[in-house]
């Protein structure tokens, strides 16, 4: 996760993060989270791969054919929140599939807020009524980010396979405004709407988003079949990184904060625009993402918990042999600490030597190589280089 906002507007972060180095989860403010020295992490929890769009690019190909069978049930997703608010879990994100088209969802954010773990929502947004929106601020979740794929609805209606879902999810965003519900966007940028990124960012400013999220695109779910199509060349890459950092340059941080994901490279190009400006916050912002020590959060800052009770280093690594166990069989605690567990070691180890340009790239002490993910779905060969990789190309 690349922190545009925090490093670009950074003075006084540092110091924040070095006093919250040893605090107790409860005393983590979310916005340091990422910079914190604990390995409990933040819970990305597929509860159901019921959805009601069919979007192209899902990660977790969840969609209407979805069934909801072998999901846990209730009393089985309660222990699991009794064993990550004893492992001291900071964050749970419910996600899909559509998490509000799991019937307990609320029930399961209530007593994850009972046993002390702050929650959040991942939603398409679709299904959020005032009524709807209401609910999730009684259940206690603290922020919904809600996926918008264009700025207009053609854009966005196509990659959701469904007409009207944009008009839905703007609604969605009032709202929650009017519930007191925090938001924000959440967006995949590839060929077929990277040309809206600006209008996207002017849309989330008017619409109340406290937050712009981009994603890159990776192979996995129906976004493997789509990959080739959709992905962004180099070129385009570091041209949305240049907008994005413009935008989070000029715009208030208490307004909105920007940031990217699945890309730890993207570090780089901030700190290359940083110091092409003479940043005051340039130090700053060496200083924070030093202490991410490698980049990338799978299997450390980052869990993911699939419907099935699934243990995966994060929510996109869905090959079989990056499983790390099912939470029926043990308990997430007892196997996120278990350092035997080779699908956990291979994603801890920040010290392992890559092929191709990753393998003496002088930036690698930042980004930690990349995305594993890419590269073991692009080559089948966890320690290739990550082929969506822009440094040092044109």
């Amino acid at each position: 996760m690349n922190r545009i906002t925090q490093c670009l507007h950074g003075r006084g972060t540092v110091s924040a993060v070095m006093r919250h180095r040893k605090a107790g989860n409860g005393d983590v403010p979310a916005s340091l989270l990422a910079f914190t020295s604990m390995y409990r992490p933040v819970v990305f929890w597929n509860v159901t791969d019921r959805c009601n769009l069919a979007c192209t690019h899902c990660y977790n190909a969840s969609g209407l054919s979805s069934t909801g069978e072998g999901e846990l049930s209730t009393a089985e997703a309660c222990t699991v929140i009794d064993d990550l608010a004893r492992t001291g879990v900071p964050l749970i994100i419910f996600t899909g599939g559509e998490p509000l088209m799991r019937p307990d969802l609320f029930e399961l954010a209530r007593y994850a807020e009972a046993r002390g773990v702050k929650t959040a929502l991942s939603t398409n947004g679709t299904l959020i009524s005032p009524e709807m929106a209401g609910r999730i601020r009684d259940a206690g979740i603290g922020y919904a980010g809600i996926s918008l794929d264009g700025a207009t609805a053609a854009t966005h209606d196509r990659f959701r396979q469904s007409p009207g879902a944009f008009d839905r999810s703007i609604a969605a965003f009032g709202a929650c405004k009017d519930a007191g519900v925090r938001t924000g966007v959440r967006v995949t940028l590839t060929k077929e709407n990277s040309a809206e990124l600006g209008a996207l960012i002017e849309l989330a400013l008017r619409i109340g988003a406290s937050r712009f999220c981009l994603y890159w695109l990776v192979p996995c779910g129906r976004g493997a079949a789509a990959y080739n199509r959709l992905q962004l060349g180099p070129g385009e890459v570091t041209g949305a990184l240049s907008l994005l950092y413009r935008k989070a340059k000029e715009t208030d941080p208490a307004a909105m904060e920007f940031l990217t994901v699945d890309a730890p490279q993207d570090c780089v190009h901030l700190l290359s625009a940083m110091e092409e400006d003479k940043s005051a916050d340039l130090d700053d912002a060496r200083s924070l993402l030093a202490s991410l020590k490698g980049g990338c959060s799978a299997g450390t800052r980052v869990a993911n918990i699939d419907a099935s009770g699934n243990i995966w280093p994060c929510q996109f690594a869905r090959s079989p042999e990056f499983c790390a166990g099912n939470v029926r069989d043990r308990p997430f605690s007892a196997i996120w600490q278990d350092s035997t567990i080779p699908a956990l070691a291979l994603f801890r180890n920040k010290d392992v030597l890559f092929s191709g340009r990753c393998g003496d790239c002088r930036h690698r002490i930042l980004c930690g190589g990349g995305c594993r993910v890419r590269a073991h779905a692009t080559n089948g060969d966890f320690f290739a280089e990550d082929p969506f990789c822009y440094t040092g190309q044109s």
